[in-house]
This record gives structure tokens, sequence and C-alpha cells, in this order.
């Protein structure tokens, strides 16, 4: 038995098309986080299918990917958990695969390529040009940890898939953008509670240093003008991370001082 784990947050645009992507599973499990949009009313009104495969959960988020994801895998039933995001699809070609591997494989779980699909083009080159997760697994093998940029791990050998995940994600500039404001949040917060300090320079470092690996040394500027945008946005994230990570030490600093007089 395979079961799908999908998180959702406002993702009315998305979750039709992903769920019509997993018909073929046995367990499809929607956890959300309380979406303010009709995100849930439209896979109350999917086809009906596919809906008898559905369970709604709704769960706060708490900016800990993980413990959603962990909460995900006590709900399911299969023996074989499929962690797919909103804007991600799974092709035929790869459900075939899919069903395949797991009937006969001494594996607990195998990695997925991920291919995006960003402003018309599909992108080849740069940060997500050979990307890997691992998100196809056995429920009683591993866990996910860290509760952003989060990892399952998983114990056991691990194999990897042939077909490639879909992925389509913030679709225009301003949603990227949004996207990663959210997410340098929650990380910047993480590396501050395991205290991880930053400077001018790493600050310096590290923005410049992802844009020169992500456009020349992954190759991003083959996929043309949106391989050199995607780069500066992915720089744009380090830098946003380590600002932020920087302003929480210096709050903290603050407060310090504060209470000393």
């Amino acid at each position: 038995m395979i079961s799908a784990v999908i998180l959702t947050k406002n993702e009315e645009k998305n979750i039709l098309p992903c769920i019509k992507s997993l018909w073929w599973c046995d367990e499809i499990i929607v956890i959300d986080d309380y979406s303010i949009d009709k995100t849930i009313e439209k896979i109350r009104n999917s086809k009906s299918e596919i809906r008898n495969k559905l369970k709604i959960l709704k769960r706060q988020l708490n900016g800990d990917f993980a413990a959603q994801r962990n909460f995900g895998l006590k709900k399911a039933k299969g023996e074989w958990i499929l962690f797919v995001d909103a804007d991600e699809r799974v092709t035929p070609v790869l459900a075939t695969e899919i069903k395949k591997k797991i009937l006969k494989t001494r594996c607990n779980g195998f990695y997925l390529k991920r291919q995006d699909f960003w402003t018309e083009k599909w992108l080849k080159y740069g940060e997500t040009g050979n990307i890997k997760l691992l998100r196809l697994g056995k429920k009683s093998a591993g866990k996910w940890e860290r509760p952003i940029h989060e990892v399952w791990k998983i114990k056991g050998k691990i194999g990897k898939l042939k077909n490639p995940l879909l992925h389509y994600p913030h679709q225009n500039v301003a949603e990227f953008v949004k996207d990663i404001n959210f997410y340098t949040d929650l990380n910047a917060k993480f590396f501050y509670q395991q205290g991880v300090k930053t400077s001018f320079l790493q600050i310096f470092t590290y923005t410049l240093g992802k844009f020169l690996i992500n456009y020349f040394w992954k190759k991003g500027f083959l996929d043309g003008l949106p391989g050199f945008v995607f780069a500066l946005l992915m720089s744009f994230h380090s830098f946003l991370t380590r600002s932020k990570l920087w302003l929480l030490w210096q709050k903290s600093t603050s407060g310090n001082e504060q209470k000393l007089y």
C-alpha cells in the first residue's frame, strides 16, 4: 500500500493538479495549515473516485516542516509513503516506476530527481538542475529532521528513481520573493537557536558565492535569462537568511544591554 502525503497552505491554484497526479496511490493525506483560500473547498469538490481516497487533516505548521511531515507519517496507513508538495506533479511514467520498484527492492527509500518549470521554461542547469530529494520511503524506516529545509533520515539502503518529479514553483517573481521572505525568516530563526552567528564578510561571501556557483559553476547561464534571474533570487535567499540572522543577534545583544540598566 502506498500513501501520499501533501502539505498545504493556501494552495488553491495547485492542489487539484497535484491530487490528480496521485490518483494511483491507495491513500492521499492532505495536512492543511488552516488555509484561508479555497484549497479545502477544491479538494472536497474533486472527482469522487479520487475523493474516496482522500483524508484531510488540519494542523498548524508552527514553523516546523519536519514535525508536520512526521505527523503525516503517523497518520498514513501505507507501508510506503510518498511526500509530494502541492506545486509538484507525479507523471504517469514516474508512478509506474514507483509501483514497480517497491515490489522488488531491498531499499528502504528512494531519491527522486526534480525538474523545475519556471517562467514558461524547464530549467536544466543551476541550483535545480541536478537536485535529488528523498521523498519515497518505508513508513518505519526513519523520521524527518530540521524544521526548515527538512530532511528525511532513513536507515538502510537508499536507491534512486530515474523519472523526475515535476515542480511548478512560484511562477512569477513576486511569489518567489514572498516565499523567500517566509523561508528565510524560519531559516534565520533556526540558525539563531543553534547558536550560529554571522558577520558582514559571511553575508557578502555567501551571497556572492551562491550566485557564482549557480550561474557559472552549475551552468545556470545555459538557461538564458530565467537562469540568470533564478540564480540572482537564490543568492538573495542567502543574503536575507544571514542578514536576518545578524539582526536577531543584534536584537539579542541590545536586549541584554537594556537589562543591565
